[in-house]
């Protein structure tokens, strides 16, 4: 019989924080016993590296099937009772795969109250606010900002995908592939975490009436340089197109210029005329490909504007547009090449 567990990777977390700077001996040893059984070893080199026995073994790894973590790093002679286990289980239950909405509140996200609510009319149970945040930590859980995550997914994702993939594997030598994308510059900076004294809580100062610029922006496949046109005042079809004829001037000697880019409706031939006009002129030198809709991660430029925003308008202090865009065309010229950080396309060329 296979005698291993699984632990959930916020578990896993806790059990191993234990071993690294738990106090209590016994819980200790307990969590060690959870951490190997969890990575697979065997019950023999267990009791050997843990000077342990099959018993002890046998008695935490049960204690946890039946009761749970909390049940295994509770402090000698403190136990908690049987109604607090079965509560804590029943909570993270809650908080982890169900919505305050399930049980008719007019709350979008759980709070300590809401729980306590909860325990009270459902269970006839009383605890306070505070019991209740103890149990949430001790179960590996923390207070903080959720990644967002795009729900919407482009029902032609792969087939899109697929053909970009097939156009860099064999992209000629004489034709030059980038991928292009906007961003946006303003005066008002992004707030960003710094250092501070503890207890003081720094200030950013912003100018208030926040002046705006975007900028036009592409990456070269082959080398991970950046290419920037003159920054514009509205992101549209002229900032776009102006992008398009400094890709014409920077790569004269390709043949042709494959761009690709996002579904903005200003890159688009069949919905913007301006573009439609552009490439009856010039589409034997530029051709434009689409990427999914809903999938900035599949643009590898997206990762050069958030090194941008974090290393320079994050938290910044310029007084004018002008001064800050100084500040970011000095920054790509001291560095103007990018790894190109993608797992998306798995041929990717560097500088």
């Amino acid at each position: 019989m296979d005698g291993s567990i699984r632990l959930p990777a916020h578990e896993r977390k806790a059990v191993l924080q234990e071993v690294r700077r738990g106090s209590d001996p016994q819980r200790r040893l307990r969590a060690h016993v959870l951490l190997l059984l969890h990575e697979g070893w065997s019950w023999n080199v267990i009791i050997a590296v843990l000077f342990t026995s099959t018993s002890t073994i046998n008695r935490w790894r049960q204690r946890y099937l039946d009761h749970g973590l909390t049940a295994v790093l509770e402090p000698a002679g403190k136990q908690r009772p049987g109604w607090q286990t079965w509560c804590i289980t029943l909570v993270l239950h809650w908080v982890t795969l169900q919505s305050p909405r399930d049980f008719g509140f007019y709350r979008s996200r759980w709070t300590c109250g809401t729980v306590v609510a909860l325990l009270r009319e459902e269970h006839d149970v009383h605890v306070s606010r505070e019991m209740v945040r103890r149990w949430l930590h001790e179960t590996g859980l923390v207070w903080r900002r959720p990644r967002p995550v795009l729900g919407l997914r482009d029902p032609q994702r792969g087939q899109k995908l697929r053909k970009i993939r097939a156009l860099l594997r064999h992209l000629p030598a004489h034709d030059m592939a980038v991928f292009e994308d906007e961003v946006d510059i303003n005066t008002n900076p992004k707030i960003g975490s710094l250092w501070m004294r503890r207890g003081q809580q720094a200030e950013v100062v912003t100018p208030g009436n926040n002046t705006k610029r975007y900028l036009a922006g592409s990456l070269n496949w082959r080398t991970g340089e950046v290419i920037l046109s003159e920054p514009g005042g509205q992101r549209n079809a002229d900032l776009f197109l102006a992008h398009l004829d400094e890709l014409r001037r920077r790569f004269r000697r390709y043949r042709q210029i494959h761009v690709i880019c996002d579904n903005a409706s200003f890159h688009q031939p069949q919905r913007c005329r301006k573009v439609r006009e552009y490439l009856s002129q010039w589409g034997h030198r530029i051709v434009l490909h689409f990427l999914p809709t809903y999938a900035p991660e599949t643009n590898p430029i997206e990762r050069v504007w958030w090194h941008l925003h974090e290393e320079i308008t994050r938290n910044h202090r310029c007084l004018d547009i002008e001064e800050l865009l100084d500040l970011v065309f000095g920054w790509l010229a001291a560095q103007p090449h990018f790894e190109i950080e993608t797992s998306v396309y798995d041929t990717a060329r560097v500088a």
